[in-house]
């Protein structure tokens, strides 16, 4: 006989779940090809309920992708219809708007049957190093320029891969192994999320999901809605330019906070460009939860109980609310901004709590390599790398250098990104002086240089930003550093587009550095001299920023 769960008994199965969906994750990191997935963590993995509610995430992944993926299983559910989910199914999208925001992410979503029940859904999301079109970067006009589209479809049905999909990502893509590759591993790390529920629900002698789902969902609503009701009531508002790509961006937000209730609506920022930095509303939501939850209940679980109650909202057409067919390969350059629009108003109703603005946005870099020879034999190779620039220092510790917030990946290691083409880094430090000065310093940027070895060209997809506007500093600190992109002999290159780098030529990319946070006066001399010591300030922001003599 079936026994009911206690409460107890479904907090122990609640931390099981983190277990199996680390698992999950896990496995898509251990048979990924492409290297962002490999290397940088750029993926997420969750369970979801039969009515496609989150239940649990793994720690490993970005906020992008798991907060947006909360929203797109439910989109399966509708598209596919529940008469034909089927034991062995596995279901695939990279619908910006139906998914997490541009064409390279790959979201799949597996069915989970027990006893021949539907009991619920695996769903993991990771970035593909190629989806077609022209490639990774800022420059298209329409998201038809920007690569293959696959609609929500099954990749399996009962079990069998459908090959005439296969066939199609094979045709449209640069690498093809690596890219189907990387669909199977999607596949792949859905069911060894499923074999490891399994097991725990044999251990429990659980029959389905709903009892532990309700109990998991209203705990952390719950728990959410009364961290927000300590937050004091108000309406509070803040702005942040950012360099866009033809024209500056102005990203505005009016933050509402009465009760246990909470609205941040993003009217007043700019419309759309009509290039690729535009960010569909999906993936401003994921990241504005994000922010917005860190600051206010950060011991909640993330699930679709604690998601719910923060009631995000963009005027359509504006470019965090970007409207079909909108370009949109690089939405995570503004979209990484969003938590610092969030937080700067949120700032003024907790005081002390939120960090000063960091560089945010990833200096990712798409690296095309061609043979400088097209007769030679030499193979193109397409490179993905990510880079990181400072974190605002916060109320009590300094920034962390060279650190993706809020997007949590990993700087991919040299050894790896040279290991898959044809590239030589000949530099990546910290960049001295890059953080903003104040009573606690913000984080610094790294200096990277990378040349094409003998016998080829290559072509960049530059997607920086902060290169015009600084990381403001906070309650007085100062602005971290601008960033740069030129090459070694000093040419200044463009921070958006496709451009040209050639055999003998050296990219260098000066990352941008946090903000301080108070007056770098009141900063102890200790820390300055350490940071001197340590090669983090130059003497002479120690003497100008600091008042240091020593």
């Amino acid at each position: 006989m079936e026994l009911t769960p206690t409460a107890i008994d479904y907090q122990i199965m609640w931390n099981r779940l983190i277990a199996v969906v680390e698992e999950q994750a896990t496995t898509l990191i251990r048979t990924a090809f492409s290297t962002s997935v490999r290397e940088a963590g750029d993926l997420s993995a969750g369970l979801f309920d039969r009515k496609g509610r989150m239940m649990a995430q793994a720690v490993t992944g970005t906020p992008g992708h798991v907060n947006a993926m909360a929203e797109s299983v439910t989109h399966f559910v509708r598209e596919i219809g529940e008469q034909n989910i089927f034991e062995g199914d596995v279901f695939i999208t990279n619908d910006p708007w139906l998914g997490t925001g541009h064409l390279h992410d790959i979201t799949v979503v597996s069915p989970t049957f027990r006893d021949a029940q539907h009991i619920g859904f695996f769903a993991c999301t990771a970035h593909v190093v190629d989806i077609g079109g022209r490639g990774f970067g800022p420059d298209a006009n329409e998201v038809y320029e920007e690569g293959l589209l696959i609609p929500i479809m099954k990749f399996a049905e009962r079990g069998v891969v459908g090959q005439d999909l296969i066939r199609i990502v094979r045709a449209n893509v640069r690498e093809p192994d690596q890219v189907v590759g990387d669909l199977y591993s999607l596949a792949a790390c859905n069911e060894a999320g499923d074999r490891r529920l399994h097991s725990m629900m044999g251990e429990f002698e659980i029959a389905n999901l709903d009892g532990l789902s309700d109990f998991v969902i209203e705990a952390s609503r719950k728990a959410t809605l009364e961290a927000i009701a300590k937050v004091p009531d108000g309406t509070f508002r803040h702005t942040m330019h950012v360099d866009g790509y033809d024209d500056p961006v102005l990203m505005a937000v009016q933050l509402d906070i009465k009760g246990d209730k909470i609205k941040a609506d993003f009217g007043g920022t700019s419309g759309m460009s009509r290039f690729g930095v535009n960010v569909p509303e999906v993936y401003t939501r994921a990241y504005a939860c994000y922010g917005l939850k860190c600051a206010i209940a950060p011991q909640v679980p993330n699930n679709t109980g604690s998601l719910d109650p923060f009631e995000i909202t963009a005027p359509e057409g504006c470019i965090l609310a970007a409207k079909r067919p909108a370009p949109v390969s690089v939405r995570h350059v503004l979209g990484h901004m969003v938590p610092d629009v969030v937080l700067g108003a949120l700032h003024q109703a907790l005081p002390n709590i939120v960090p000063a603005e960091g560089a945010s946005a990833l200096w990712n870099i798409q690296i095309s390599a061609r043979p400088s020879d097209p007769d030679s034999g030499l193979r193109n190779s397409e490179i993905l790398m990510f880079n990181s620039g400072g974190t605002g220092a916060r109320p009590k510790l300094d920034g962390l250098s060279a650190t993706a917030f809020p997007s949590g990946v990993s700087t991919m290691s040299v050894e790896a990104t040279e290991h898959v083409g044809p590239i030589t880094v000949w530099r990546k430090d910290l960049r001295e002086g890059s953080g903003g000065a104040g009573a606690l310093r913000g984080g610094l940027g790294q200096t990277i240089e990378i040349e094409p070895r003998e016998g080829y060209d290559f072509y960049f997809n530059a997607m920086f930003d902060r290169v015009e506007n600084p990381a403001r500093g906070r309650d007085g600190g100062g602005s971290g550093d601008t960033g740069r992109v030129e090459l070694t002999d000093g040419t200044k290159l463009r921070s958006k587009g496709r451009q040209l780098v050639k055999n003998g030529q050296r990219l260098r990319l000066s990352l941008p550095g946090g903000g301080g946070y108070g007056d770098a006066k009141n900063r102890a001399a200790d820390d300055v001299a350490a940071d001197l010591r340590a090669g983090l300030v130059t003497p002479e922001q120690a003497r100008n920023d600091y008042g240091f003599e020593g």
